[in-house]
């Protein structure tokens, strides 16, 4: 330091003094309290492949490649972990102090709300934070010009609807600290088409065959009766059928409220079965006729309110 520097620095006084040094540190960008700006990083992640999904357990693959590009140098840039699972596999294509390129296949779930089933839709996330540096020293920014899903990606018995990407900060409450979070998200929803045909189609024909033992006469009461009782038995063979692929959940899908409403509809069909049974062997056949009638009109209206009250709350 040149002597004249020196000399005007010794006859600053020694308040001020302290204030000149603690500005010049501040400027000089070291990290006293956290008072200095976070570093900014720039995340880019592109999907190359995407494994099985998995409903039951919530669980995927995805094979991807993730691009970290800092505006100043960081030590152990490329430090970083996954929240929501593991990484199986890292090949480091760049690694120095501004940016890093790695190719990743990781091991992740996700906690999946089927409330929706067969219609649902679901965000795969990839979550990830880095080792070392707090939201105070590193903050993630999505880059959005190298980030993207490759055309070839494909999910299985699922429609990929579209992909974002954000940057959050995870607040750790007992530790004390928090972290820039990156999430890249999947969006999904189940094929639409094959949903219907394999859900609401064969409940449909339930429905219809139930309807349709209502016009036969009194005198076959019999086989009415037989073809209610089968209806509902498929009704709940096909339902254990259609939830066996998802996991138990504490609260009713769609698919559970669409059975419900099924197994109601045939209910009342089996009820106005069993009253006219009743009434079939008396010599008189007037009530008979009048519970015959009466049930070609009111069972499918219950049927269809029902249905109704279904699709108003879905």
């Amino acid at each position: 330091m040149p002597t004249s520097t020196i000399l005007r620095y010794a006859q600053v006084p020694m308040n001020r003094r302290k204030s000149l040094f603690f500005a010049a540190v501040c400027a000089s960008g070291l990290a006293l309290g956290g008072l200095s700006a976070p570093v900014q990083v720039r995340v880019g992640l592109y999907v190359l492949h995407f494994g099985r999904f998995d409903v039951g357990n919530g669980s995927y693959t995805v094979d991807f490649y993730l691009s970290l590009q800092s505006e100043k140098p960081l030590a152990d840039l490329g430090s970083i972990e996954f929240m929501n699972g593991r990484a199986a596999s890292t090949d480091v294509l760049i690694n120095t102090p501004t940016e890093v390129f790695l190719r990743i296949q990781a091991n992740l779930s996700q906690n999946i709300d089927l409330r929706s089933y067969p219609f649902d839709r679901h965000a795969l996330s990839i979550e990830l934070e880095h080792k070392k540096y707090t939201s105070d020293q590193v903050v993630f920014v999505p880059d959005p010009r190298a980030s993207g899903v490759d055309p070839s990606v494909i999910v299985v018995g699922w429609d990929l609807t579209g992909w974002d990407a954000q940057a959050t900060e995870h607040v750790y409450e007992v530790y004390g600290e928090s972290f820039s979070r990156f999430v890249f998200n999947l969006n999904i929803q189940r094929v639409f088409l094959s949903a219907v045909i394999k859900s609401l189609l064969p409940v449909g024909f339930m429905i219809l065959v139930g309807l349709l033992s209502l016009l036969l006469t009194p005198d076959k009461v019999l086989a009415r009766l037989s073809m209610n009782v089968s209806t509902l038995l498929g009704a709940v063979m096909f339902h254990i059928n259609l939830t066996s692929s998802i996991p138990p959940v504490g609260y009713l899908t769609l698919a559970d409220r669409v059975m419900i409403t099924t197994y109601a509809g045939l209910f009342a069909v089996l009820v106005s079965s069993v009253l006219l049974l009743r009434r079939a062997d008396e010599p008189d056949k007037t009530a008979a006729q009048r519970i015959y009638r009466s049930s070609l009109l009111l069972v499918p209206t219950i049927v269809v309110v029902f249905y109704l009250t279904l699709l108003i709350r879905a």
